[in-house]
C-alpha cells in the first residue's frame, strides 16, 4: 500500500513546514512540497491520500519504560496490574514501547516479557525490551547479559535496576560495576547502544551510585540512562547537574495530586526548569512508566495507596509543556521521539525523514490532540477510530 499524507506542518521533530508525505510500505519514500500521486505513480494500485491541511505531523512517540507484561504487587496478589493491550498504546500516540520488569521479576520474568513484545510487534507496533529486573541477581533470557544483548535482537539494554529505594536489593558499586561492563561488552559486540536503565527511588542516596560507577570504572555517563529523576525537588536538582556535566536523565510523566503534593515535579514543568537550568535538550527524555504501579507508602514505610501508570500521561505531558510552561513544540516532540531513538539505539526511529520507519502521528493543530496513527506505515486510528485491535480485544 502505497499512502500520501498532504498538506500538512511537518515537525520531523524539526520545522519543515508545509510537506506532503509518501509512505512506500514501512518506510518514508519521500518528504517534498508536492507529491501527486494521479501524476507520478499512475500504475499503481493500493494508493490512499490521507489530508493533513491545517493539521500538524509529528513522529510516532517512543515509550521507553513501560511494563507491558503489568507490574505492581506491592499489595499483594491482588494489586497485580494487567498486561498492557495494542489499543492503550495506539491511542496514546506510541508507536515504539520499550519494556520492562518492575519490582516483581519473581512472579513475572524476561520470558513473558519477550513473549510479549513479539505479541505487540505481530499485532503492528515496533516492540523492544531490557535485560535485567529490578533486584539482583538479574533476570535474563539466555543467562547471561552479553548474550541476551548478542543474541537477542529485542533486547538492548539493561534495566530496569533499582537504586536509592527500599525495594531494591541495595547492589555495591562492586555489584554495578560488573552489570555495566557486561553491558558495555554485549552492547560493542552487537552494535547496540545498550544503556543501563536505573530506577532511581526517593532514599538519600539519589544518584550517588551512578556517580560512583564513574569514578571507580572506564565507563562514561553515556552508558546509563536513569529514570524518575522528578520523584523529589532534591533528586531533580542532582539530576539536573548531572545532566549539566553529560548525563543522560528521563522524567516520568505519570503522577498523582499526592505525588505533587509530596515534592514530585510534573514532567512538563521540570522538562521548562531544566532547559532554563542550561541542560542540553538532547540529555533529556519522558517516559510514562506505563502500566507500572505507583505504590504510595507512609513516613513509616507502610503502603496507604497504589496507582498504575498511564500510557496516555506521555503524551499529556507534551501538551501540557506546549500550552502550560510555554515551551517550542520542537523542543518538546525531541524528548519523545529523536531523543530516545538517539540514546537507546533505535535507528530508524523519532524522526521523520527518508527511508525512516513510517511511524506518524497527524494532531490537531489547535489543541493538539491526536487524530491519526500511522506506525510502521500501517493507519492504525483514525478520525477517532481505532482501526486495528490487539489479538484478544473486543469491539
Amino acid at each position: 500500500m502505497i499512502k500520501v499524507i498532504k498538506g500538512g506542518e511537518v515537525y520531523a521533530p524539526g520545522y519543515l513546514g508545509q510537506k506532503d508525505i509518501l509512505i512506500l510500505g514501512e518506510k518514508i519514500g519521500a518528504i517534498e512540497d508536492r507529491i501527486d500521486l494521479d501524476t507520478n505513480l499512475k500504475s499503481i494500485i493500493g494508493k490512499e491520500v490521507i489530508q493533513a491541511k491545517n493539521k500538524l505531523v509529528v513522529p510516532g512517540l517512543i515509550d521507553a519504560h513501560v511494563h507491558i507484561t503489568g507490574g505492581g504487587g506491592e499489595g499483594g496478589f491482588k494489586t497485580r496490574t494487567p498486561e498492557v493491550q495494542l489499543s492503550d498504546l495506539i491511542t496514546a500516540g506510541i508507536t515504539t514501547v520499550v519494556g520492562c520488569l518492575g519490582t516483581d521479576g519473581i512472579t513475572r520474568d524476561m520470558k513473558g516479557l519477550y513473549a510479549k513484545a513479539k505479541a505487540l510487534e505481530e499485532e503492528g507496533i515496533s516492540s523492544f525490551i531490557y535485560t535485567g529486573s529490578y533486584q539482583l541477581p538479574l533476570s535474563t533470557i539466555t543467562g547471561k547479559i552479553e548474550e541476551d544483548l548478542i543474541f537477542i535482537d529485542k533486547v538492548i539494554g539493561v534495566g530496569e535496576i533499582a537504586l536509592s529505594d527500599h525495594r531494591s536489593s541495595h547492589p555495591s558499586s562492586e555489584e554495578l560495576i560488573k552489570i555495566a561492563s557486561a553491558t558495555r561488552l554485549g552492547g560493542i559486540l552487537s552494535g547496540k547502544k545498550a544503556v543501563v536503565h536505573f530506577h532511581l527511588g526517593s532514599g538519600k542516596d539519589h544518584l550517588l551510585h551512578i556517580e560512583n560507577l564513574t569514578k571507580e570504572s572506564e565507563l562514561p555517563l553515556e552508558q546509563f540512562l536513569p529514570t524518575h529523576v522528578n520523584r523529589t525537588g532534591e533528586l531533580f536538582e542532582k539530576a539536573a547537574d548531572y545532566a549539566r556535566r553529560g548525563g543522560f536523565i528521563d522524567m516520568t510523566t505519570t503522577t498523582t495530586e499526592q505525588f505533587l503534593k509530596e515534592g514530585e515535579i510534573k514532567a512538563s514543568k521540570g522538562l521548562k526548569l531544566l532547559l532554563e537550568e542550561k541542560v542540553l535538550l538532547d540529555n533529556i527524555t519522558f517516559t510514562s512508566d506505563g502500566q507500572g504501579s505507583l505504590p504510595d507508602y507512609d513516613e513509616n514505610g507502610v503502603l496507604c495507596g497504589l496507582y498504575s501508570g498511564k500510557l496516555t500521561s506521555l503524551y499529556k505531558s507534551v501538551r501540557e509543556a506546549v500550552f502550560e510552561e510555554g515551551l517550542d513544540i520542537q523542543d518538546v516532540l525531541n524528548v519523545v521521539t529523536k531523543n530516545p531513538a538517539r540514546i537507546l539505539g533505535l535507528f530508524g526511529k523519532g524522526i521523520l525523514r527518508k527511508n525512516m520507519d513510517a511511524d506518524i502521528l497527524i494532531v490537531n493543530k489547535d489543541d493538539l490532540r491526536i487524530e491519526t496513527v500511522i506506525s510502521g506505515g500501517r493507519l492504525m486510528f483514525n478520525n477517532g477510530s481505532l482501526l486495528v485491535k490487539g489479538t484478544f480485544e473486543k469491539d
